[in-house]
């Protein structure tokens, strides 16, 4: 009778069978890692609002965007840095900002606190969108006694919102850069957007269309770009200097200008305080229109801006 090793066909089979599973943890493991790779979403932040709605526009479910700041109700130069945002910066692939010194109290610190190299100015993970713009008021000048002012010119550029598809298209292409494999979905999506911007463009300029020559005051220089599209006329800031609140001479000297020039309206943001503006406006009876000056989506932040000139004369 022949012999039959139980104990060795079965060691064989044991070993067969530890085999074959490392196998398949091996094939799960590189299957997990490559998914990880091809399905990973591009991390950004962005410093206000208007830039994480563009964002989301372009990058969609590509994209996870946190943005710093994005309150109608915070004033866009002082934003107090906070570690959670430090964390975010860290595991950034890509930082972009407004520019134009409009986040010069707290980026800088932020990206230094991150210590995330990809994300440091001049690398691809970093851009700023005034420098793809042409500023309005460049200081010929550069003085304390001048106020808070922006050496590159009047950072709001995108309160125009014919600067907005140029905004949607610099987006694009720096996604384009950074996530190659996607660059056709990031095309396809701006495309949309562009389309569907363009038509509300069209609607605002109808809406707009009758307010060319109208005279105002606005509070601080934030709706220059948006004045100047639309043909009205910027008369005068209740700001003497930029951050510089308004003396009572100077108070008194805008009561008269509002009477001689014959002035419509005040623009109020939000973040500012309003006392300045209804006393001028219970002295004169003008008309006070609180409009944003940033919010998480675009077309709202367009859409309050042109609608609370529309419905003035409603």
């Amino acid at each position: 009778m022949q012999h039959i090793n139980f104990s060795k066909n079965k060691t064989k089979t044991i070993l067969s069978k530890n085999i074959f599973f490392n196998y398949l943890v091996f094939f799960i493991l590189i299957y997990i890692s490559l998914s990880s790779f091809i399905y990973a979403k591009v991390n950004i932040v962005v410093s206000y609002g208007y830039i994480e709605s563009i964002v989301k526009e372009i990058g969609k479910d590509k994209v996870d965007v946190f943005s710093i700041s994005s309150s109608r109700y915070q004033d866009p130069h002082y934003v107090v840095p906070k570690p959670s945002y430090v964390v975010k910066l860290s595991k950034a692939d890509l930082l972009i900002i407004n520019g134009a010194s409009l986040e010069i109290g707290f980026i800088p610190v932020l990206i230094k606190q991150a210590n995330n190299p990809k994300i440091n100015p001049g690398n691809i993970g970093y851009l700023e969108l005034s420098n793809y713009f042409d500023l309005i008021d460049k200081p010929k000048l550069l003085s304390r006694d001048l106020g808070d002012i922006h050496p590159e010119g009047n950072p709001h550029f995108y309160l125009d919102p014919y600067n907005i598809i140029p905004i949607a298209n610099i987006i694009y292409l720096k996604l384009s850069e950074i996530d190659k494999t996607n660059q056709s979905f990031y095309e396809k999506n701006f495309e949309n957007f562009k389309q569907n911007f363009s038509t509300k463009l069209s609607e605002w300029d109808k809406k707009m269309e009758n307010f060319k020559g109208v005279k105002v005051f606005q509070y601080h220089s934030l709706y220059d770009y948006f004045l100047r599209r639309y043909g009205i006329e910027l008369v005068a800031n209740l700001e003497p200097k930029p951050g510089i609140p308004p003396t009572p001479k100077y108070i008194e000297n805008l009561l008269e200008i509002a009477k001689n020039e014959k002035v419509f309206f005040i623009l109020q943001d939000y973040y500012h305080k309003d006392n300045y503006s209804k006393y001028i406006s219970s002295k004169t009876n003008l008309k006070i229109l609180y409009l944003p000056h940033d919010d998480q989506n675009i077309y709202k932040l367009f859409d309050e801006i042109v609608n609370a000139f529309y419905n003035s004369k409603n």
